[in-house]
């Protein structure tokens, strides 16, 4: 089930890795190759944290440190290792993350291909949310940065740029590529953004943010009841930011789609903006389909933040596993549906 990769890898894991400590040690090897100055007490505990993750598909740390596999026989001290490894500000969550997803990015980018970031933003718990920019990889994505702060309501346009930055800095040399973003992110600053990065994008518009064109002012959505569905060159609210906005109703939704966009206007780049839902997929592995991440317990923003590192190499690690396994170790059943098995690890 492509929905939720990470439940059926981790019987991939199960089955040829052998335990906790063995995938420890692999994913400790691969953070060697990728992070040779890497601190080598930092390395092998994220790499046992990713491993135990792993094993028991949660991100709750009393599920964790029932089964991490430290000396200690008390659930208390396991606990408190847990939390402090999460705390410890030297684990520089951009740092190690930077060789993951430069690989993904030069993988989804090659041949010329443009990639496709999405920005969203995802309820960590009561308290926090998290702000994610990620690649579509098939029909997916994986996370690529991150901010989380603590608030119930929307991240503001200081934290997108901060995880977009970090996420620009990170592009193979010419990269091609267009933003995708729900209607927290189609504001005039985002735009103007994009714009100075060279960047497209196709993000989605509220209804009654202002529309300035031909001298003339109303609202994205008394255009489209005037019957506009295509516009080009118009300005958005006060700011005057310049964009193209192509409207398209769909037979069965209860809501019309406003995409701001950097190309000509069309019907077909217009439903471009479909591609956003790869990251739904993917909050899905770290929600309710997969760790769990809103039962981890964490207050403290900087812990969420490693937290939410531990599960993204976690993801990492599963899925370019579970792809190699499909290369080279599958089962004989589905060695008879080669098709079908590509998909699957392919939409992973």
């Amino acid at each position: 089930d492509s929905e939720s990769p990470p439940r059926i890898i981790g019987r991939r894991f199960d089955d040829m890795a052998g335990g906790i400590e063995a995938v420890a040690a692999s994913v400790s090897a691969d953070l060697v190759r990728r992070l040779p100055r890497q601190n080598k007490k930092q390395r092998e505990g994220l790499s046992l944290l990713v491993a135990t993750m792993l094993d028991v598909r949660s991100a709750n740390l009393m599920d964790l440190s029932a089964s991490l596999p430290r000396a200690s026989e008390r659930i208390d001290m396991r606990y408190q290792w847990i939390a402090r490894l999460l705390g410890n500000e030297l684990v520089d969550t951009d740092w190690v993350m930077a060789p993951f997803a430069t690989e993904v990015l030069q993988r989804a980018a090659a041949g010329g291909k443009r990639l496709v970031l999405i920005i969203d933003q995802s309820k960590a718990n009561d308290t926090q949310q998290a702000i994610v920019v990620a690649v579509r990889v098939g029909g997916r994505s994986l996370p690529i940065a991150w901010r989380v702060k603590e608030t119930e309501g929307a991240i503001g346009f200081h934290e997108q740029k901060a995880a977009l930055e970090t996420a620009l800095a990170l592009l193979p040399a010419g990269a091609k590529v267009v933003l995708m973003g729900d209607r927290f992110y189609g504001s005039p600053d985002l735009i103007a953004w994009c714009r100075s990065k060279g960047w497209d994008w196709r993000l989605r518009l509220k209804a009654d943010l202002l529309v300035f064109e031909d001298g003339g002012e109303s609202t994205v959505a008394e255009c489209f009841a005037r019957g506009e569905r295509m516009l080009s060159g118009v300005e958005l609210t006060g700011k005057r930011v310049a964009t193209n906005i192509g409207m398209v109703h769909e037979e069965g939704h209860p809501e019309p789609w406003f995409i701001a966009m950097s190309d000509t206007p069309t019907t077909a780049r217009t439903f471009d903006y479909g591609l956003r839902w790869g990251i739904e997929a993917m909050f899905s592995d770290f929600k309710s389909r997969g760790f769990g991440l809103e039962d981890s317990q964490l207050q403290r923003t900087d812990r969420m933040d490693r937290l939410i590192l531990v599960m993204t190499l976690a993801l990492y690690w599963a899925v370019s596993t579970g792809m190699w396994a499909a290369e080279h170790a599958a089962l004989p059943v589905e060695k008879k549906r080669p098709a079908l098995l590509r998909k699957r690890w392919l939409a992973a």
